[in-house]
């Protein structure tokens, strides 16, 4: 089976994301930064790598994650893309630059390095829901758990963003 690299601090989102790909027969290890990454010693066929790591930009560990595997596919994804990160992280050597919510085919195809394959549709769609979920609390943790400063940043009055909250994730 292919082994990835998973180096991402959204530890449910890594968790989602390697059980899906294990039904694609990919095996992996999850890591929360590229230095944590580089401890790793099996061969890795792939690296999965979030650009925005505890506010800080991943993309100048791809010289030395490259450096480290040359064979392996390095897919960057992202929910802050822009067209200079994405420059940014090609010219340092990714072999792609992806946004969040990944389609799981897509990704898959990526890891193999078959991106001429045409594309399909997900086989689950991630729920609009779902996607609200995420940004929340994405944004509520940029914001150091400050429901006010959160409510402010998602232009949402305040005890609404308290009701979604005390929701849970939905599947």
């Amino acid at each position: 089976m292919p082994r990835l690299l998973l180096i991402e601090d959204d530890c449910n989102y890594a968790d989602a994301l390697l059980r899906r790909l294990q039904r694609h027969n990919w095996t992996g290890a999850h890591y929360l930064t590229p230095t944590e990454a580089l401890t790793d010693t099996l061969p890795v066929n792939a690296i999965v790598l979030d650009q925005n790591l505890a506010g800080q930009s991943s993309l100048p560990s791809i010289a030395t994650l490259k450096a480290r595997w040359p064979d392996a596919r390095l897919v960057v994804v992202t929910g802050y893309a822009s067209i200079a990160t994405t420059v940014s992280a090609i010219k340092d050597g990714a072999d792609n630059y992806l946004t969040k919510p990944v389609d799981l085919p897509t990704l898959v195809r990526e890891l193999k390095g078959d991106s001429s394959a045409a594309a399909s549709m997900p086989e689950q769609p991630i729920s609009v829901g779902t996607l609200e979920w995420e940004l929340i609390h994405q944004t509520l943790a940029a914001h150091n758990n400050n429901i006010s400063a959160t409510a402010r940043a998602l232009n949402m009055h305040r005890r609404t963003l308290q009701r979604k909250l005390q929701k849970k994730r939905p599947q």
